[in-house]
């Protein structure tokens, strides 16, 4: 769970902030979310982890979002209308509430409401992200925080920046490619590519009245203008990693987009980070990324997928040159003998997962595992994505175990360059969304098609 980019954006509804799209569209379909049997939420398991290194802090979030529980919290993660108070007067007041939730004292833990009246939570004032009860617990934990204070210095301003994603006063530079797909290996050459056409749109935000209006509101200082021109473009690659590593996937595994009646990919476990405020144009750059391609459908599924989420399910021929997308709530397995097998929609020409976790869990492996086991035996292309190293090298025994044919798996290129601070213990080292990949299809100890045959007839 990624607490602070996601709490970030529930403030506006998505018809509310819905950025110009320019061509080739990206079609979404208003058709009611699909309700499926519940499973484990990753959602809910990362809001209720926030316990177990600092006791309070879930309480402390749902009061300075004027909510009265979880399930308030997360009916408005899925879109819904809350029944409290939930809301701010003003801007001043909703960054001042959001500030409040990370004032906890990142080495003892306490919380304001746990302070003597002699003692109040200052931050620390190279990185202005972390906060200390006093000169002790900061003296004490800089050996800890020195290694990741000017990473989290980042964190803070990006933090506020963010905010310029959810108004859409930040628009992405879009069209099409100017340069060869094969020629794009990575943000370097994106970033090349998209340069006079960046530059342009980043000058525009930094002159404009709501970057203005968004530090007169956080009661900031401005930070220089080279500073605020990097927090944007992390966030651009924040918001297109995930279609641009669908592409990367596409490219990596063979795939051929230009086949009559288009290509699906599916996104598995998905959750509010993929679908909630998702606007028509989000998945626009992955249609820039194959000129020429017949349609490209992308389908959320997962237990999490927002509740207003528009979705299509429906299995007839894609335009060619649009990008669609489309949601399903439930979980995959189920999604698979409820549309796929009956015909509703078409099989995937790729199935990937950003951060399905389930080395993290029992309860998430446990609702993982017919998933997994149905990519494997129906020999699906599949990627998922990690945030570490260490989860890296975790989900691969997990694989490994499973007998999954792993046929590629390293850094993304086209990974998040925003840093992830972890939110209940904010001097563990930030993480990247998508930073590595794993890829895999079919078993590693396949039988060829006769000695299934003889297997299945048994005369194995």
């Amino acid at each position: 769970m990624a607490p602070r980019s996601r709490r970030r954006r529930h403030k506006k509804s998505p018809s509310s902030v819905a950025p110009v799209v320019e061509n080739p569209p990206t079609v979404v379909a208003p058709v009611p979310v699909i309700l499926s049997k519940p499973g484990p939420s990753i959602d809910t398991l990362g809001f209720f982890s926030l316990e177990n290194n600092v006791p309070g802090l879930s309480q402390l979030i749902l009061q300075k979002l004027n909510m009265k529980s979880y399930e308030e919290y997360k009916l408005v993660l899925d879109g819904g209308t809350p029944v409290s108070g939930f809301g701010y007067r003003c801007l001043e007041e909703m960054f001042q509430k959001m500030e409040d939730t990370f004032r906890f004292c990142a080495y003892c833990k306490a919380l304001p409401s746990g302070l003597s009246d002699s003692k109040v939570l200052r931050h620390c004032k190279r990185c202005r992200n972390v906060y200390y009860c006093g000169p002790e617990c900061q003296r004490s934990d800089w050996p800890t925080h020195r290694k990741v204070c000017q990473e989290l210095r980042l964190v803070a301003v990006d933090r506020i920046m963010e905010w310029l994603l959810v108004t859409g006063d930040f628009a992405l530079p879009s069209g099409p490619w100017s340069w060869l797909t094969e020629a794009v290996q990575g943000w370097d050459t994106w970033f090349s590519m998209r340069r006079l056409q960046l530059d342009d749109t980043l000058d525009a935000v930094l002159d404009s009245q709501a970057m203005t209006t968004l530090w007169a509101s956080v009661r900031r200082p401005r930070p220089y203008p080279d500073v605020l021109k990097g927090s944007l473009k992390r966030l651009l690659t924040d918001v297109l990693s995930r279609p641009l590593t669908l592409g990367f996937g596409l490219r990596a595994l063979g795939i051929n987009v230009g086949k009559v009646g288009g290509s699906t990919v599916h996104v598995v476990g998905a959750s509010h980070a993929e679908t909630f405020l998702t606007r028509p144009g989000d998945y626009d750059e992955l249609g820039y990324m194959f000129p020429g391609h017949l349609g490209l459908h992308v389908v959320m599924v997962g237990v999490d997928v927002a509740a207003g989420f528009s979705q299509s399910t429906s299995a007839s021929l894609l335009e060619p040159g649009t990008v669609q997308l489309s949601g399903h709530r439930g979980l995959y397995h189920d999604f698979w003998e409820e549309q796929i097998e009956t015909g509703q929609i078409t099989h995937p020409d790729l199935v990937v997962a950003f951060h399905p976790g389930f080395h993290a869990s029992p309860d998430l492996m446990e609702a993982w595992l017919p998933t997994l086991l149905l990519l494997r035996d129906y020999e699906i292309p599949t990627m998922i994505t990690v945030y570490s190293h260490q989860e890296l090298a975790a989900s691969l025994q997990i694989l490994v175990d499973l007998d999954t044919h792993i046929t590629a798996y390293g850094a993304n290129p086209f990974a998040s360059l925003k840093p992830e601070q972890v939110y209940s213990n904010p001097n563990k080292q930030p993480v990247y969304c998508s930073a590595y990949y794993i890829m895999f299809l079919g078993s590693s100890c396949q039988l060829d098609k006769r000695q299934l045959e003889e297997k299945v007839n048994g005369r194995v």
